[in-house]
């Protein structure tokens, strides 16, 4: 390994066969505010892949399993080479928003709470998990989100903290990362 948390998951994603139709997918899954964004986008840098944001997929805060199950209409059709979509979220509007596809690539990032979900286990190249200390995570989600996230954040992080616990996410991941 190296001193790169992306480098070593590209690295990982790339000595193994293709998951994706000819594509590989890597997920960059962790609870908020531990850095899952900044190593996706490192992984975007390195690579040029394109990235897509669970935050893109939530129903709201109260969101997170219609998230995951937008992951489908995203992985589904990229299987048969075909482009995937899902539908945005207008987290200002609080409303779905316009279609957004998802066109079949070598590599796909995908980022966020539930990216790494077990359903989605066989579409998967490798997988990421990213933590930092609770009290770390806090304050990076609210410097980031200002008080529009403060009053969701224990609902939210009980929302995750039941779906890690179900998938066991952390002990399926292939890296570890602790930011």
């Amino acid at each position: 390994m190296t001193d790169s948390p992306s480098a070593d998951l590209l690295m990982i994603a790339m000595s193994r066969p293709a998951t994706l139709g000819p594509g590989r997918l890597i997920c960059v899954d962790g609870p908020a505010g531990s850095g899952k964004t900044t190593l996706a986008t490192a992984l975007a840098d390195m690579t040029q892949a394109p990235v897509v944001h669970m935050d893109d997929l939530y129903a709201g805060w109260e969101g997170l399993a219609e998230g995951i199950a937008q992951l489908e209409t995203i992985l589904l059709p990229l299987v048969e080479g075909a482009p995937g979509s899902y539908r945005r979220y207008d987290w200002h509007a609080r409303e779905l928003a316009e279609t957004v596809l998802v066109p079949p690539s070598p590599l796909l990032v995908i980022e966020g709470v539930g990216s790494g979900a077990a359903a989605y286990d066989g579409f998967r190249t490798a997988l990421a998990w990213v933590d930092a200390p609770e009290d770390e995570r806090r304050r990076r989600g609210i410097d980031r989100d200002g008080d529009t996230f403060a009053p969701h954040w224990e609902a939210w992080a009980a929302a995750e903290t039941e779906h890690f616990a179900r998938d066991q996410t952390a002990a399926r991941a292939d890296i570890i990362v602790a930011t």
